[in-house]
């Protein structure tokens, strides 16, 4: 028998996990940059979809509608020689979550800070550390590097409540990631493994549930994939897809392999010089094959500013 609470779980889990683990596209994450690069970026991601049940629940018609702002800073720097670099991404979050249950409507609207997202990554293959003029003169060939993500529980959330945009909880990344280039094109290649800590306030001290209830995920395998190529300098278009397995959840101990996940996007990116130091960044994926949870459309716009070493310094 499901049970109202199940139900409700699985209403929250399908939802929100686009957003908390960050299964995005990301072209040329692994190309480096002349050390001491800079730069902010001004993001807004649309998100509007449905959320695939497989006829596990009772529940239809369940649907996101999501706004997501948010405000990045990039910075590289030599480490032990190699290039590396560091950047932090602040989201927020406005959205509209609605779904029938048991055939009784339910919505719910939410606002407020997601988790912060913090990344760290090196090259350890054909990316040294390099100063603006020898970059200038350098061509990328094959590169490898290493990346760590990490999402703090820094995001609003209140345990009362089922749909948080916070997840209250701590998850890590750490990805390999390959770049080539072949003249005008670069093919990426990237492998992850997300790692979660326990929820330990998961929908609790309410009228559902008056005590304390606990929620743990296995570890989310993801690959992902990039061809891009160069119109001009600084003006590129990628064709991206992803696929990620895994992430079954327990809710108290008791796993529920119902919120496996199994699932593909493919997308487009472009982007576009403005000026010397300003750039604008086009996205849209939408979900190619998604087993159980969010099925999303999502169209992103992104305002990059950057410079080298002092803010009147020019790009090469």
């Amino acid at each position: 028998m499901v049970t109202i609470g199940r139900i409700l779980t699985l209403v929250c889990l399908a939802l929100l996990p686009r957003l908390v683990t960050g299964q995005d596209l990301a072209p040329r994450a692994y190309v480096i940059t002349p050390v001491t690069s800079n730069a902010v970026v001004v993001a807004y991601s649309y998100l509007k979809g449905n959320v695939e049940f497989a006829g596990a629940v009772p529940i239809t018609g369940a649907t996101a509608d999501i706004n997501l702002p948010s405000l990045g800073y990039y910075h590289s720097f030599s480490f032990l020689g190699r290039s590396a670099n560091v950047a932090v991404v602040v989201p927020y979050g406005d959205g509209d979550f609605k779904g029938t249950v048991a055939q009784v409507p339910h919505d719910s609207h939410r606002s407020g800070m997601l988790d912060a997202v913090l990344r760290f990554a090196v090259n350890l293959v054909g990316g040294p550390a390099m100063e603006a003029p020898e970059f200038a003169r350098w061509r990328q060939g094959m590169l490898l590097g290493v990346s760590l993500k990490i999402v703090p529980p820094t995001g609003e959330y209140e345990p009362t409540k089922l749909i948080n945009f916070g997840s209250n909880r701590w998850a890590f990344k750490p990805e390999i990631g390959y770049s080539q280039r072949f003249g005008h094109w670069v093919l990426d290649a990237y492998g992850s493994v997300w790692f979660f800590t326990e929820n330990p306030e998961f929908f609790s001290h309410n009228a559902y549930f008056p005590g304390t209830q606990s929620r743990s995920q296995e570890p989310i395998e993801a690959f992902e994939t990039h061809l891009s190529y160069d119109i001009a300098p600084r003006f590129w278009v990628s064709l991206d897809a992803n696929y990620w397995w895994g992430g079954a959840t327990a809710l108290n101990g008791v796993h529920n392999p119902l919120t496996y996940q199994k699932s593909s996007r493919v997308g487009i990116t472009a982007s576009f010089p403005l000026t010397a130091h300003q750039s604008i960044k086009f996205s849209y994926n939408d979900g190619a094959y998604v087993r159980y949870g969010g099925n999303y459309q999502d169209v992103s716009l992104a305002w990059q500013y950057g410079w080298i070493g002092g803010a009147g310094a020019r790009r090469p």
